[in-house]
């Protein structure tokens, strides 16, 4: 299968490892990953502060870069919920109906990589191995606007010798929720600080999620308090051999 990386701005700015680990992972099943290179921002952060002309310009650059790909796979549940939830919208307050046809064709292959392994290749075990003990934190839009469901556990529960561990509130969130963090910073810094907790309380060496943003959000504080937890993208953990 030919696929593209939607790799995103965090990623590619601040967590390019992320990036890398999910073509690793694509590529060890035998699919061929492109790079598109003229890709830019997906217009999440346009769109969330209220700029929707700038967003709308952006969905259609995205749907003209990713158009022709037989999947869209992305290490950003994130992002992906943006192209999938998002766009259509934008296309309808655009008056655009051809643009919204496209955009509705889009949004059925693009994915966030766990389902994309899980629900479209039926595959759970992509052969990895990363013998540590790990906790699992669910992201808001992973659960509430991707809905990958348990695909990424079950991912992790075939890493040959890793030890998922059960982490008290893992559907709570971190407080990231981009600009929030910023906004709210007092609101989000408590919010982070119980999910410190909870991941510490679990005995965990390492915390996983599917989205860089959280991870950086987690990672951050869990540093700040000396913690010896670390933070991974699950494509890290699926490309660990």
């Amino acid at each position: 299968m030919r696929v593209a990386l939607f790799v995103t701005c965090l990623v590619d700015s601040l967590s390019p490892e992320a990036g890398r680990a999910t073509v690793q992972v694509l590529e060890r099943l035998g699919h061929e990953v492109v790079f598109p290179a003229e890709q830019t921002c997906c217009g999440q952060m346009h769109v969330n502060s209220g700029y929707r002309r700038e967003g709308l310009a952006l969905a259609r650059r995205f749907a003209a870069v990713f158009g022709g790909f037989d999947a869209i796979v992305s290490p950003s549940s994130s992002c992906v919920g943006n192209v999938r939830e998002t766009y259509p919208v934008l296309a309808a307050e655009a008056g655009d109906p051809a643009f919204g046809r496209q955009v509705a064709e889009l949004a059925e292959r693009t994915f966030e990589l766990s389902e994309f392994l899980v629900d479209e290749l039926g595959v759970t075990d992509v052969g990895a191995v990363f013998p540590h003990r790990v906790a699992y934190h669910a992201t808001c839009h992973s659960l509430r606007v991707t809905r990958v469901g348990d695909a990424p556990l079950r991912l992790l529960r075939n890493v040959q010798g890793l030890e998922l561990v059960e982490q008290a509130g893992a559907a709570e969130c971190c407080g990231f929720g981009g600009t929030f963090a910023v906004k709210n910073a007092d609101t989000s810094s408590a919010m982070v600080a119980d999910k410190c907790d909870a991941i510490e309380a679990t005995g965990a060496e390492y915390c996983a999620a599917l989205d860089c943003s959280c991870l950086l959000q987690i990672g951050g504080a869990l540093q700040r308090r000396g913690s010896s937890v670390r933070t991974l993208h699950l494509a890290e953990i699926l490309a660990a051999t």
